[in-house]
């Protein structure tokens, strides 16, 4: 019976890495036709999602953390393909490595460290992993679009906002929250009640990181911390 458990999961392990290569290559071709910003927040986007099929492994439990080992490996490629690389691999795909420095040098690097860190410890309830991925991935781009085109209200921490954009940040986390809700209260026995509460809760945390961390170290903060807060919130489920 554990046989074709695993099977399954090397498949699915096999159909994330596939799906993850696929989003990162066409992310560097589609960077000719749009800003590299956009193509960046079309990554964290993307690679976002795969929230949606961790609930599919069965193998989801330390040590043995399919979905740890999805996340792990691409905190080495995004440093090769980060600035600071000792192999300038950049050289040979110069499309992913602008995208990596397109925003902070460290950025992406940081942004896989926090994806890897939440799958190693809460890939049984995907539903954490999600409340710390998505205010990033959705979050943190809307805010992005939204202050470069709508922003008119500046202010400057570590760096410019804009009250605009931090509201989108806020409105499109409690969205993508309220529709992974939707999404994992089919598969795990959680409180509609306190998710809507922890999901409030965590889109005003999570706004507030992205408005107070120095530029880049989003990728780590807005992350940990959304899931943090989402725990606290929902009573440690």
């Amino acid at each position: 019976m554990a046989e074709p458990q695993i099977l399954m999961n090397l498949g699915l392990l096999g159909l994330c890495y596939l799906y993850i290569i696929g989003v990162i290559l066409l992310s560097s071709r589609i960077k000719n036709s749009l800003p590299t910003n956009l193509s960046r927040k079309f990554l964290h986007i993307m690679i976002g999602n795969l929230c949606f099929i961790i609930p599919f492994f069965s193998f989801n439990t330390f040590p043995i953390s399919f979905p740890f080992f999805v996340a792990v490996p691409f905190i080495l490629l995004t440093f090769l393909f980060s600035p600071w690389s000792p192999v300038k691999l950049g050289e040979k795909i110069s499309g992913l490595a602008e995208i990596t420095s397109g925003g902070h040098r460290f950025g992406l690097v940081l942004y896989a460290i926090s994806y890897t860190v939440l799958a190693l410890f809460f890939s049984a309830r995907p539903y954490i992993i999600a409340a710390g991925i998505f205010p990033m991935a959705y979050g943190d781009a809307a805010a992005s679009l939204v202050g470069q085109k709508l922003g008119r209200h500046q202010y400057n921490v570590f760096g410019k906002k804009s009250f605009e954009g931090s509201f989108a940040m806020f409105a499109v986390c409690l969205l993508g929250l309220i529709i992974s809700l939707l999404f994992f209260s089919y598969l795990y026995p959680i409180s509609i009640v306190s998710f809507l509460f922890a999901s409030l809760g965590v889109a005003a945390i999570a706004t507030v990181c992205e408005a107070f961390t120095p530029r880049g170290f989003d990728n780590l903060t807005v992350p940990l911390l959304s899931a943090m807060a989402f725990l606290l919130l929902i009573g440690g489920i």
